[in-house]
Parts: structure tokens; sequence; C-alpha cells
């Protein structure tokens, strides 16, 4: 596959991938964020097809069936999954596809996509940050918070098989340099363009 590019951002909890997306869906404008489709509930504030594809466990479980996710995973007791289809119209027409999934996700997109896929894990400059980013956000209570932090560090083990680390220490200065990441995909993809070369040819 020549065309498109993808950025896999993964990281904790509380890191601020939400953040760092909505930054690169504002500057990047040939970009295709990958919705996930998920079986949990509705949080206030979501819309179905805009953050999730929200879908009942029977559904989800179909999909799988009949071979329709990239990659899907069981946390915290729900369903998710990456639909194959949109991924792959989205790259032919050229676009810079973003993927936010866990490590298990992104080990999986790695080995379907290869060096098509680059990818930054997001974390903050130590635990006890992130654990109070976690609580200033007022959604999940102590019990949660702690599995998250577990699952942290967990996830923290595979930092080696990611290609950039990103500490979100100063937003400002985060999304600058996941920015200056996409932008570089987009840019070396050019160098791939047949178009681009034909048209050189022809003067």
């Amino acid at each position: 596959m020549n065309k498109g590019a993808i950025l896999i951002i993964s990281g904790p909890s509380g890191c601020g991938k939400s953040t760092l997306t909505k930054e690169l869906l504002r500057v990047i404008p040939n970009l295709y964020f990958s919705i996930s489709t998920t079986t949990r509930a509705i949080r206030q504030g979501e819309q179905d097809g805009v953050h999730y594809h929200f879908v009942s466990e029977q559904e989800f479980l179909q999909q799988v069936q009949e071979g329709k996710f990239l990659e899907w995973a069981q946390v915290h007791n729900n369903y998710y999954g990456t639909a194959l289809e949109p991924i792959t119209r989205a790259l032919e027409q050229d676009k810079l596809v973003l993927f936010d999934v866990d490590v298990q996700g992104h080990r999986d997109i790695k080995e379907h996509f290869g060096d098509v896929a680059k990818s930054v894990f997001i974390t903050t400059k130590n635990k006890d940050v992130l654990k109070n980013r976690l609580q200033s956000r007022q959604t999940d209570d102590e019990h949660t918070i702690e599995f998250r932090l577990i699952q942290a560090y967990e996830e923290m083990q595979h930092l080696h098989t990611f290609d950039y680390l990103l500490i979100n220490d100063d937003i400002t200065q985060a999304k600058e340099a996941i920015t200056a990441i996409a932008q570089s995909l987009l840019y070396r993809n050019t160098w791939h363009n047949e178009d681009l070369l034909q048209n050189w040819i022809k003067l």
C-alpha cells in the first residue's frame, strides 16, 4: 500500500489523548480519525457516530464473526473495535488516518499495515500527575482510578514498541509536538506519490 499514512496514538487514561486528537483534527485538513465501535454505555456529552459507534454486545460479536474489525479487544468489561472498511477507504483517498487505541490495538495495527503506520505513546512525567488528572475529571471513583493506574503501569511496559514517546507535561508543547509528527508523515508520503513523479517526468 503506497497511499495515505497512519498515526497511532496510545497512552493511559488521563494522559491527554483526547485534547491532542482535537488539536490534530483542527490543524490537519487531510486527516481521518478512526471512530471506534464499543459496547460500553454512552456518557453524558457523547454522541453516537462522533465519539464512538455505540452497539450492543450481540451486534459487536456479530461484526467480529463477520471479520469487519481490524482489531478488537475487551477492556474494563466492555468491547472496543476498529472497523476496517473506512480505514481502507481513507488510505485510498491519500489521507492521514489517526487511531486512538490501547497497546494491543497498536500491535495489531502495526502487524496489519507495517511501515505505513507510525505510533506515539503519550504519558505524564510520573504516576502522581496522572492520578491528579484522573481525580480532577471527577468521572471515576477511587477504585476505578487505582485500577487505571495499574493498567497505566502495564501499558508503560510497551514503550519500546512505539516510534515516539511524548511526555504531556505542557499542553502547548505537546500540541506542537504531535502536530509536527503528523505533518512529517504527510510530507514523507509525498515522496511516494506516483502522480507527482509522473508530472515531473512529463516536464
